[in-house]
């Protein structure tokens, strides 16, 4: 008898559990997704970057002109009239002139305005957007949702030979390459 009940009520829980998971299903109108491994056909950094991480780079042009001297920042981090705004003026790129030949600027102006924050469909472009309230940066680093997010940062971080500026992200995010700024990735050096 004891045997029954037992096994009576280990049935019950599983399919409380198998209830509430599909329910949760029906109740949002959507499937879980698995988030860790990979899925066949389910392509995984596309999945998290419809959610809050941004594209990493993916365009070898722009890697190599624009990485040689800096981090090659995610298009998705400033919305299209920024980056035609650096690209017009690339004379005087923050006090240093930039030479590009003609056909590798058209691939990498191609690739940024393509990518620029409002096409990307990413939460953390849409926020950087929003944030701007129309305006055109010519920095990441004057957008109000990148400036809100480092607030509580003391100053004196930025300054560090090991950290150099705001404008430094892989300094702090360690995996700003892969377009993911989460808090849990990011260690401040010394």
């Amino acid at each position: 008898m004891v045997r029954y009940a037992v096994l009576t009520v280990l049935l019950l829980v599983t399919f409380a559990i198998f209830y509430g998971l599909s329910a949760d299903d029906v109740r949002h109108g959507k499937r879980h997704q698995y988030r860790g491994g990979s899925h066949q056909g389910v392509d995984q950094k596309h999945d998290l970057n419809s959610e809050t991480h941004l594209t990493p780079v993916t365009n070898q042009t722009y890697q190599e002109a624009c990485g040689a001297c800096h981090f090659a920042y995610q298009p998705g981090l400033l919305p299209s009239g920024s980056w035609a705004k650096l690209l017009s003026n690339l004379k005087d790129h923050f006090g240093e002139a930039v030479e590009i030949d003609a056909p590798s600027k058209g691939i990498i102006e191609k690739y940024l305005l393509d990518n620029a924050a409002e096409r990307f469909q990413g939460k953390r472009s849409h926020r950087l957007v929003r944030s701007l309230k129309g305006e055109t940066p010519s920095r990441i680093t004057e957008i109000p949702y990148v400036r809100r997010k480092h607030r509580n940062i003391p100053l004196e971080v930025f300054t560090r030979k090991t950290v150099g500026s705001l404008s430094n992200c892989s300094a702090c995010h360690r995996t700003a390459d892969q377009g993911i700024y989460e808090g849990d990735n990011v260690t401040i050096p010394k």
